[in-house]
């Protein structure tokens, strides 16, 4: 049933522009798969679904693996991180890194998937994630590294 549903969950994402767990769990209800609210949640977290610009202003759910990929490729980090991010600075040892509104968790998942040396660890918020270096140097080269993936 799990799989299933699961498999069910992709092909809605991909039919229709839905942004919300409420009306995904609609489309499951009309498909024949009477969810809870919890069970939603739990399953875009399973499958890694994150929220993308739509293009037209809004944001959807999309598969974080895309056609194929690995759900933590290169590709798929410059592709959300440049969807998503404003602009990086540091200070200190912290590296700030501003997102479109609703944006920084999708950025940091995809930043967090990656390997990068001397990060420390993350913590997100809704428009802006800041990242924990061992050093002011490091958060230096990494901010240089980051605003390659920035679209200015």
């Amino acid at each position: 049933m799990k799989n299933a549903r699961h498999s069910e969950i992709l092909n809605l994402i991909e039919q229709y522009s839905i942004d919300k767990q409420e009306d995904l769990q609609e489309y499951l209800r009309k498909s024949g798969f009477p969810v809870t609210q919890a069970t939603v949640s739990r399953d875009i977290r399973e499958l890694g679904l994150v929220k993308a610009a739509a293009g037209d202003g809004r944001y959807r759910y999309v598969s974080a693996s895309g056609a194929g990929k690995s759900a933590h490729s290169v590709n798929r980090f410059e592709t959300i991180f440049k969807e998503s991010a404003l602009k990086a600075d540091y200070a200190g040892h912290f590296v700030m890194v501003k997102c479109y509104s609703g944006m920084a968790n999708a950025a940091c998942e995809v930043f967090d998937a990656m390997v990068w040396n001397d990060v420390v660890g993350t913590l997100s918020g809704d428009d802006t994630f800041l990242i924990l270096m061992r050093s002011e140097e490091a958060a230096k080269n990494l901010v240089d590294e980051l605003l390659k993936y920035i679209v200015h």
